[in-house]
């Protein structure tokens, strides 16, 4: 294969790169490659068919001119590639992948550089290969370094990039300074749009009168002519710019810039007033989803939809009526369960709902008993810590005279140390005790109390009209265990325990029921008292107290009335 491979002529490509396709950056770079490429082939007696110009940066696959090159090798057409540097031909592992790959399959066979020396072999592919993974290394640190650059810019309060109309870039100090013609014409354009009376199309024909207008720029390859109005998003953009008050954005978060602005930020808000209300207005979705949807399941276990029915009758009258049904995506399941109103299911859950309301002169009792417990528990940790405390204080006051003592030389060195670590470790230990006993100390007060406002504020969201509530509350004490069965809305009983908060909401529909039951009118003192062995259900108020629903009470809990 060597002999075979040592018969074949070598025919090269004259490849030369630079990174960007601005004629004003890097021109001496093409010229000088091909002239010194061209020497040195004349020189070593390299014979080349093509010289391949490629304006763009290697850091990314995806180089027309190079792959076109490429494609040229496979086909006979050459079989080398002459360039200045290794990192000519790629920065990115792809593009390195491929020629390393192509030299193994010896469809490329030899690389030429001047300044690099190259063999195809094993040791000088794998020197290649070092070339190019330190030529992508070096992109990947101007990266990091250009980041930080610009993280480190906007720190300062400047914003990266070219500034907007109205600005210029300060080359010499790197920052923006006012553009003293344009600024007050970019003011008096933000000033006409806040009237109200202005188009977008006006402002650009404003902008344009005055001598701001688009400017000549290479597109694809082609360069597209300017002296146009601009455009009306290109005027939206320059409206909602807040560079123009003293801020700018950056990856899509907002800075205070060190520049000064052009219009006041009260100006600048009414202009984004006006931009909103002129704009084109947000359409809501088609489906839109209504207020109970996914609350509720079908006995067959596919959940509930909701659909709209409008009803036109001859005289002219327009009914709209809101049903849900089961969606019967069941594939296996017929079902037969009927659609209800919407009015039906919503009286359904309110009576649900008004089972769970808390009357207000057990709230009451409840929260005083709370505030006891409170108070207790706090009498209890200042008891159990106030002696570690103390404690703590005497063994600070032994260091600080061990200190003395070792200072003025009363105490050797080795018993200083010795005594000092034991007195710490005591400390230590000390306040590590103090510590775990405040753990978990009052915890409890700040979600007992938002349960209580919550339990007591079911009787007005159960009166109201407010669907969203409504739904909110019984997904917290149902869960997902509200299912239809012949138009009735019942708990699944085989699911119910799984409720979030069953303790809480059970023990309170329990004694709603028994109270109801008993219906004998008792003192508000007596409404909550300890009875244990009777009640089903103990509501945890503390470390050191339980207490407990009474089901003897009269049944006037609010002021509205409850089934």
């Amino acid at each position: 294969m060597k002999e075979l491979l040592a018969n074949i002529p070598l025919v090269y490509f004259l490849y030369v790169r630079k990174s960007t396709d601005v004629e004003d950056k890097q021109v001496l770079s093409i010229a000088a490659q091909i002239a010194e490429l061209k020497e040195y082939a004349a020189r070593m007696g390299i014979y080349t068919v093509d010289v391949i110009i490629e304006k763009q940066t290697a850091k990314k696959p995806g180089r027309k001119k190079f792959n076109k090159m490429l494609e040229c090798i496979e086909a006979g057409e050459a079989n080398g590639i002459l360039a200045w540097l290794p990192d000519r031909l790629s920065r990115n592992s792809v593009d390195s992948g491929k020629i390393i790959y192509m030299l193994d399959e010896h469809v490329l066979l030899d690389l030429k550089f001047p300044h690099f020396w190259f063999e195809n072999t094993p040791q000088g592919k794998y020197m290649l290969a070092n070339e190019f993974n330190s030529s992508k290394q070096y992109v990947d640190n101007l990266s990091l370094n250009t980041k930080r650059g610009l993280r480190e810019k906007v720190r300062r309060g400047e914003m990266p990039g070219v500034v907007p109309v109205g600005y210029i870039n300060d080359v010499r100090t790197k920052t923006a300074k006012v553009d003293k013609r344009l600024a007050p014409i970019v003011r008096e354009a933000f000033e006409l749009y806040a009237r109200g009376d202005k188009r977008l199309d006006e402002i650009a024909d404003f902008l344009y009168a005055k001598g701001i207008k688009t400017k000549s720029r290479k597109v694809g390859g082609e360069r597209k002519a300017g002296g146009k109005p601009y455009s009306r998003n290109r005027v939206t953009r320059i409206l909602n710019n807040p560079f123009y008050y003293g801020h700018f954005r950056y990856v899509g978060e907002a800075y205070e810039g060190s520049h000064k602005g052009i219009v006041s930020k009260r100006l600048f808000d009414q202009v984004q007033t006006a931009l909103e209300r002129r704009g084109k207005p947000q359409r809501k979705a088609k489906n839109e989803p209504k207020p109970l949807c996914g609350l509720v399941y079908c006995s067959c276990g596919m959940m509930f939809t909701a659909e709209t029915r409008i009803k036109r009758q001859k005289n002219g009258n327009v009914h709209v009526y809101t049903y849900y049904r089961c969606t019967r995506k069941s594939k296996t399941v017929v079902c037969r369960e009927p659609h209800i109103r919407a009015e039906e299911l919503d009286k359904q859950l309110t009576e649900l709902l008004s089972g769970f309301a808390m009357p207000t002169a057990w709230a009451d009792k409840l929260r005083e008993l709370m505030r006891n417990d409170e108070a207790s528990e706090k009498a209890d940790f200042v008891r159990a810590t106030g002696k570690d405390k103390q404690s703590i204080a005497q063994l600070s006051d032994k260091l600080q005279r061990l200190l003395d003592g070792y200072l003025e030389g009363d105490i050797e060195r080795e018993l200083y140390q010795v005594k000092r670590a034991e007195i710490l470790g005591q400390k230590k230990r000390l306040e590590e005790k103090i510590e775990q006993a405040t753990v978990g100390v009052l915890t409890w007060v700040g979600p007992m109390t938002a349960w209580f406002e919550r339990a007591v504020s079911i009787c007005k969201i159960a009166k109201s009209d407010d669907l969203l509530a409504k739904k909110s509350l019984l997904l917290e004490i149902f869960g997902s265990n509200l299912k239809m069965q012949n138009k009735e809305v019942v708990a699944r009983d085989d699911q119910f325990p799984n409720s979030p908060l069953k303790p809480h909401w059970q023990a309170l529909r329990a004694a709603r029921e028994k109270a109801a039951l008993a219906g004998d009118q008792i003192s508000e003192s007596s409404i909550l008292v300890p009875r244990a062995g009777v009640e089903p259900a103990t509501l945890s108020l503390g470390r050191n107290s339980s207490i407990q629903l009474s089901y003897r009470g009269d049944t006037s809990y609010c002021n509205c009335k409850h089934p």
